[in-house]
């Protein structure tokens, strides 16, 4: 489902060349459940953003469902993002004004769905995070685990074929993050593939495999 071939990543920072990516390569199947693991400033946020069609590598190749994404404009890449990802924040990401089910409707819209089908959809999502009766509250009348859970509703929603999460327990006390680990382990048994990033051991071992980066080399973890 994704593989990466010697992709190469530079960036110039003060008259430097950093190296983010330096010939990445790896490959995840359908279904899996990784975690991509690293220190700060090892090139996680890199690998993620070409993962996520954010950024693209300088070389090399990055293949998502068999589509290899390159050359491609600007439209093109929002229109992967948009069906084939679903991307869950650390931050959360959530509009403030919106409630709970506004903020799962949301690229539902830009994806131009009919009104009765997202009403349908962003029930059956809400219901799988167990926030039906939370739909009509604003992100700041959540907690931080239910707020989390309303991001991972809304990453769902599109039924994306990849499921992209950075951080996503980051924000979170202990037993939350253990509760949103729990869901991503039944997210992961209903057939979704997860890429996990983070720079937690603990976490990292939830996954059923362990990528490591550091300084933008990548390696699977023994």
């Amino acid at each position: 489902m994704i593989t990466f071939e010697n992709v190469c990543r530079t960036y110039h920072v003060g008259g430097e060349i950093v190296r983010a990516l330096d010939s990445a390569n790896l490959h995840i199947e359908q279904g899996e459940f990784v975690a991509i693991i690293g220190p700060s400033g090892s090139g996680k946020s890199t690998l993620m953003n070409i993962m996520g069609c954010l950024d693209t590598a300088d070389s090399g190749i990055y293949t998502l469902d068999g589509q290899a994404i390159r050359q491609y404009t600007e439209n093109e890449l929002a229109q992967i993002r948009n069906h084939k990802i679903g991307f869950i924040f650390q931050s959360f990401n959530l509009l403030s004004r919106l409630t709970a089910e506004e903020n799962i409707e949301l690229p539902l819209i830009y994806q131009k769905v009919s009104a009765s089908a997202r009403k349908k959809m962003v029930a059956e999502v809400l219901a799988l995070v167990e926030l039906t009766e939370r739909r009509k509250h604003k992100p700041t009348e959540l907690s931080g685990g239910q707020q989390q859970r309303v991001a991972i509703a809304r990453a769902l929603a599109t039924k994306p074929s990849l499921l992209l999460a950075d951080e996503p327990t980051g924000n979170l006390d202990q037993r939350t993050g253990k509760e949103i680990m729990t869901l991503f382990h039944q997210l992961h048994q209903d057939g979704n593939t997860i890429v996990l990033i983070t720079h937690d051991q603990n976490v990292a071992n939830e996954a059923d495999r362990r990528i490591e980066i550091r300084d933008g080399r990548v390696q699977e973890a023994s």
